[in-house]
């Protein structure tokens, strides 16, 4: 069986707040559990109206004490918005509260754009050139103290918080596998190099002290449903979501349309489907046949399962169908 999990951008849908889209995620990471879903990611992402993940850690928090059993963490916090002492405390606390099932995703992007990149950070400079050494200094915190250490995560210390690294280009693949850490590629929304990420991935990596052998996870967004018309219709939502962002006017998640073709140029349909190309979408053999493609193309050892949908429901029952064909893969 294909290890599987699942990625939640905790959206906020058009009509709906914050508030809602908390009391969303708390039931789909319950229905995860029982599904078999072996984590539960949230990412951080700031500024945007349609994505209520951006304190992370809170998150987190929250819906790990909502279940018992699933792993939760965040894919990922992006550790240059953050000192990486910061990031070790919140951590170290979750893994206190929650002993065996936190974990921490890194990535080194900004997870928004320039201007709230600076509202963060109150500089620019250096930040993601700083991203190994924050790794290694991130990853020091959560070790054992060693004598006359001066500066410890408390708590934090001794609490071996499993890091992943997280990315998009070859940067993240060549660290990880430097580093001997589990390495995630984000192609559930930039697909692109994912193939040449793996590969260096693989052939560069060294095992280290919790790591032993390569382990590459895929993202790959889910829009099942019982037709492929329903399941298309429901795509649409995503779709919106991505070709507003690229716009440059990111909003809440809006309704399923019918047809998209009043919407976009065939410049920004062909921008999005490159987005979106890393997707399982249709009924249930249409998504185990897109699975089991992406699995054999790929050799991924686990697959990060995402999906903007809009009505809760609905995406209550993609990851259901989804979740029944990845135990079979």
């Amino acid at each position: 069986m294909t290890a599987f999990s699942l990625l939640d951008l905790a959206p906020i849908t058009e009509g709906a707040d914050a508030a809602q889209s908390f009391r969303n995620t708390v039931d789909l990471a319950q229905h995860a559990e029982r599904w078999g879903f072996q984590r539960y990611w949230l990412a951080e992402h700031h500024n945007m109206p349609g994505i209520a993940s951006s304190a992370t850690s809170i998150l987190i928090g929250h819906v790990a004490a909502a279940t018992s059993t699933i792993k939760v963490g965040s894919g990922g916090i992006m550790l240059p918005n953050h000192a990486p002492l910061v990031i070790a405390e919140q951590f170290g606390t979750l893994a206190t509260l929650y002993p065996g099932r936190i974990e921490l995703g890194l990535g080194r992007a900004p997870g928004t754009d320039q201007v709230t990149s600076r509202a963060l950070r109150r500089t620019l400079n250096d930040s993601a050139e700083n991203f190994p050494q924050d790794v290694l200094e991130l990853r020091d915190y959560f070790d054992d103290a060693t004598p006359g250490q001066r500066v410890r995560a408390v708590p934090g210390t001794g609490t071996k918080v499993p890091i992943w690294l997280l990315g998009s280009s070859l940067f993240s693949a060549r660290l990880a596998a430097a580093l001997g850490m589990p390495f995630a590629f984000a192609s559930h929304f930039a697909p692109d190099m994912l193939d040449a990420a793996l590969d260096v991935y693989r052939a560069h990596f060294e095992p280290s002290a919790t790591l032993a052998a390569p382990h590459a996870m895929v993202g790959v967004n889910i829009f099942a449903a019982e037709t492929e018309a329903d399941a298309r219709r429901m795509m649409t939502s995503a779709q919106q979501q991505f070709l507003l962002l690229r716009r440059g006017t990111p909003g809440k998640l809006k309704p399923p349309v019918d047809s998209m073709d009043h919407l976009w140029n065939e410049g920004e349909k062909a921008m999005v489907a490159r987005a979106l190309a890393c997707s399982a979408v249709g009924d249930p053999e249409m998504v185990r046949a897109d699975l089991s493609a992406i699995l054999a193309r790929t050799g991924a050892n686990e697959l990060m399962m995402a999906g903007q949908i809009f009505d809760h429901g609905a995406r209550l029952n993609s990851f259901e169908i989804a979740s029944g064909i990845a135990k079979t893969l």
